[in-house]
Formats: C-alpha cells, sequence, structure tokens
C-alpha cells in the first residue's frame, strides 16, 4: 500500500456535477475501481479495517457493494453474501421495506443465507443519508446477525449517514471523505 493512500484513493474518485440531478455532487468510485492499484490499496485499506474484527461474512449492498465486498471476502478468506433491490433473487427470500429520501425501496436476501449468531460486516461504496445501509443492517439484524461494523469507501459527512448509523447503533467507518452533497 502506499504511504498516503487515501490522498492516493481520493485522487481516483471522479466527481460528476449536477448528477443524478442539479445540485448533486456525484462520487463516481468506477474510476477507482477501474485502476488496479487503486482497488487493490482501498480492499487492503478495508481489510485492515476488518481484519481484526474477525467477521463471519461479508455482506455486500447492491450494485458496487458487491464488487468491494466481493474484494474484501476473498482477502479475508470469508464468504460473501448480497443484499439486492426487490425480485433479484432466484430463491426464497426475506426482505425490508425502507423510505429514501425520494420514495420507497426494498433490499432482500436469501432466507438463512446468514445463519442467526453470524457476526458480518457490511460493505457498501459510498454512505450518504445512511438511508439503505440502516434498512440493510436491519434486516440483518432481523435474521439473527451480529452487525460489526459498516464499512464504505466513501463518506459524504454532510448528509449525515453515518452519524444515522451510530445512532443506531451500527459502527461505521469510511476510507475517504468528501465535503458536499
Amino acid at each position: 500500500m502506499s504511504s498516503n493512500p487515501t490522498g492516493d484513493l481520493t485522487a481516483l474518485i471522479r466527481t460528476i456535477p449536477d448528477f443524478p440531478k442539479p445540485g448533486i455532487q456525484f462520487r463516481d468510485i468506477t474510476t477507482l475501481l477501474a485502476d488496479g492499484d487503486g482497488l487493490r490499496d482501498l480492499t487492503a485499506a478495508l481489510a485492515d479495517i476488518a481484519r481484526p474484527l474477525d467477521p463471519d461474512l461479508i455482506v455486500g449492498i447492491e450494485a458496487r457493494g458487491f464488487i468491494l465486498g466481493a474484494a474484501l471476502a476473498l482477502s479475508l478468506g470469508k464468504g460473501f453474501v448480497p443484499v439486492r433491490k426487490k425480485g433479484k433473487l432466484p430463491g426464497k427470500t426475506v426482505g425490508i421495506d425502507y423510505v429514501l429520501e425520494y420514495g420507497a425501496d426494498r433490499l432482500e436476501m436469501h432466507e438463512g443465507q446468514v445463519p442467526q449468531g453470524s457476526r458480518v460486516l457490511l460493505v457498501d461504496d459510498l454512505i450518504a443519508t445512511g438511508g439503505t445501509a440502516n434498512a440493510a443492517a436491519q434486516l440483518l439484524r432481523e435474521q439473527g446477525a451480529i452487525v460489526l461494523m459498516a464499512l464504505f469507501a466513501i463518506d459524504l459527512p454532510a448528509l449525515g449517514g453515518m452519524a444515522a448509523l451510530e445512532a443506531d447503533g451500527v459502527a461505521a467507518r469510511a476510507i475517504m471523505t468528501f465535503d458536499g452533497h
């Protein structure tokens, strides 16, 4: 890993103004994912946080959380479980409905895929308002999992997602922080 991974990684994030609507500064992680050294360094930084927690499973939130979560699971030698949008999983599922700032949605996972008492890490690319991450954590808890921490590549602290997670009893960390929305 480089001597200043956060600075190096931050430089690999592309900002797209006014997406998906005016006033939003979209932080695009796909430019970092396309950089082999950047992806390796980000995975290593996530693993450095995760390894001491010794989780049983890594749980990734659709869609970019699948990429980071699978890379982290591979790095730690752990299994990976996807949390998906409604109707995307082929087997029997359990789910949770939740409200977003622009509407409602549903997250689902396969029933029984996270055994009761499992110690899990929740992973996604970015935390904004925290609605999706909070819903995923609640779904995991309803299945009897112990959510050790939620890990993110990027935090947008002005939107309060990390604080919302922590207020709900979920420890949260991010590798990078960006100001604004």
